[in-house]
């Protein structure tokens, strides 16, 4: 009976430590998320919202996955440079002007692009600092 509840002990905490164990990516991704959401509170939040729901007719949504997902490599010079234009996301045109933020630092873009595609129903991964750079430089 002993031997039974230390094997079960055992077997438990050997479960605990491998599931909190993260890999260095993950947790350079986790650490990115929250700078993220620091920058998306302080930049972000007035125009696309708390819960990224948007701002009627003057701001789109950041939960339509698909359209983050087809954009991904244009989303850090939307932040860099703005937005002017029509834009269509979950169907619906806006055509109000996103402000720059360029002053931003890549590693900035970076982290909020981990924020926001993590975030609001999004699950895309880690976005670099180098994917970034990458981005802006082919940015139309």
């Amino acid at each position: 009976m002993r031997r039974k509840l230390l094997l079960g002990i055992f077997a438990v905490t050997l479960t605990a430590i491998i599931y909190s164990c993260q890999s260095a990516q993950q947790l350079e991704q986790d650490r990115y998320y929250v700078n993220g959401r620091d920058i998306y509170l302080a930049h972000c939040q007035n125009c696309h919202g708390a819960k990224g729901e948007g701002l009627g007719e003057l701001a789109p949504p950041l939960t339509d996955t698909v359209f983050l997902k087809e954009n991904k490599t244009q989303l850090a010079g939307y932040i860099k440079y703005g937005l002017e234009g029509p834009i269509t996301v979950g169907g619906k045109v806006y055509n109000e002007k996103m402000p720059a933020e360029d002053t931003m630092a890549d590693i900035d873009i970076a982290q909020l692009i981990v924020y926001i595609t993590n975030n609001f129903g999004n699950k895309q991964g880690m976005y670099s600092t180098e994917q970034v750079a990458a981005d802006l430089k082919n940015y139309k």
